[in-house]
């Protein structure tokens, strides 16, 4: 693929939620999932991800839009947005029926009453749906279904097979702390951490196994002394990193040509450096690892709920599934979609982190009232300013 690739505008989805995050209002009135659909109204309007509503406009082996449309006479309309923010601040505004959001945008929605109930009875793929994820916390609340899981995927250690020979790092060590590397040199200047604020979250989740007496229960969950502590690893790796990334084609070009040979990534940029013979590999270190999830909601206000519930239908189907983690480096909601599918391969699922849910911390807006640290967190507004002081070395 030498074009423009959804997956780096996904970076700026934990770069900038900001006051957002504060902005949780509660409506007056509890909405009731729809009970039966409609005569299709002729159009749907989408608020997502780049590359997630894909037509073979960019690539003609990717279309899971035409045959929607000509099976259904519903008009797909989509709308990108690069960021978590702004999403929501779509969502605030309406016109939209439906959005794919990440669990730092969902929770916010459902509390500002911006997206309506799922009625997953209307929906008979939805029964298909990882048992993982279906009653996942970032859309399934107080017994209530707000979406459709759609995609998700991990934030991995991506390392140079040169450098580290037959020892594959184990511990996100490498990329924290000053270290030899197994080809006898300093690490120093040869890792990059990610540019967002969110990577904080990274940091805390190294401190939970690195010190236990911290008490971290939840990477998103950080009291004041916790915070502190993940803010000083971040400014000790700031002698480490000689660039920061969050562009994921920046980066596949640091690996080939800059001498990275370490840092958080996603399996998209693996995998591209693979198709063009680099010696890379991945691991999800002792620590785990973050990531992110991503679900289908309908919004409160939606025009258009019969064309809106036929797409949450068809976004299940395996054939979707499977060419669109195959096009994002993502991992399939639909378990079936994992094999028999010439895109992704049968050891796609595999590779882009299938057998690892246990293990990843997905993401989600701190905020002051956490449940592991008696409600006094630190909320994100400060993650963005004081990540922002770390890269420019305060």
């Amino acid at each position: 693929m030498t074009h423009a690739h959804p997956s780096f505008n996904r970076v700026l989805a934990g770069a900038a939620l900001g006051a957002l995050a504060l902005a949780m209002t509660t409506g007056a009135h509890a909405q009731k999932a729809l009970d039966k659909l409609g005569k299709p109204e002729g159009q749907v309007d989408i608020v997502a991800w780049p590359g997630y509503i894909e037509r073979g406009q960019t690539d003609k082996d990717y279309d899971w839009v035409t045959d929607f449309e000509k099976k259904t006479s519903c008009k797909v309309n989509v709308k990108t947005a690069g960021t978590s923010d702004e999403m929501v601040a779509l969502m605030n505004e309406g016109g939209f029926d439906l959005v794919t959001a990440s669990g730092d945008a969902s929770m916010r929605l459902i509390a500002g009453k911006r997206v309506q109930p799922i009625n997953v009875g209307l929906i008979p793929s939805f029964k298909n749906v990882d048992t993982r994820l279906q009653k996942a916390p970032w859309h399934y609340v107080n017994n209530t279904h707000y979406g459709t899981p759609y995609q998700w995927g991990w934030n991995v250690l991506m390392y140079n097979t040169k450098v580290f020979k037959d020892k594959a790092p184990t511990s996100w060590s490498v990329v924290f702390e000053e270290t030899t590397l197994p080809d006898g040199k300093s690490n120093k200047g040869r890792v990059q951490a990610f540019d967002g604020p969110i990577y904080i979250a990274d940091a805390a989740l190294y401190l939970m196994k690195k010190n236990p007496a911290l008490g971290i229960k939840d990477p998103y969950e950080l009291n004041e002394a916790q915070y502190k502590a993940a803010l000083d690893l971040l400014r000790g790796q700031r002698k480490l990193v000689g660039k920061y990334w969050h562009d994921a084609f920046v980066q596949i070009d640091d690996f080939t040509n800059e001498g990275v040979v370490a840092s958080s990534s996603w399996q998209f940029q693996a995998n591209i450096l693979k198709s063009k013979n680099q010696p890379v590999a991945t691991v999800v270190p002792v620590e785990g690892a973050t990531g992110w999830a991503d679900t289908t909601m309908m919004h409160a206000d939606a025009k258009h709920p019969t064309c809106a519930y036929l797409w949450l239908e068809h976004s299940l189907n395996p054939k979707l599934q499977g060419d669109l983690a195959a096009w994002f480096g993502s991992v399939p909601a639909v378990p079936s979609a994992c094999k028999g599918n010439k895109l992704l391969g049968d050891d796609g699922c595999a590779n882009q982190g299938f057998g690892s849910f246990e293990r990843i911390s997905f993401w989600k807006t701190p905020i002051t009232k956490c449940a592991s640290q008696n409600n006094a967190c630190v909320p994100y507004h400060r993650w963005v300013t004081d990540y922002i002081a770390v890269l420019g070395g305060r």
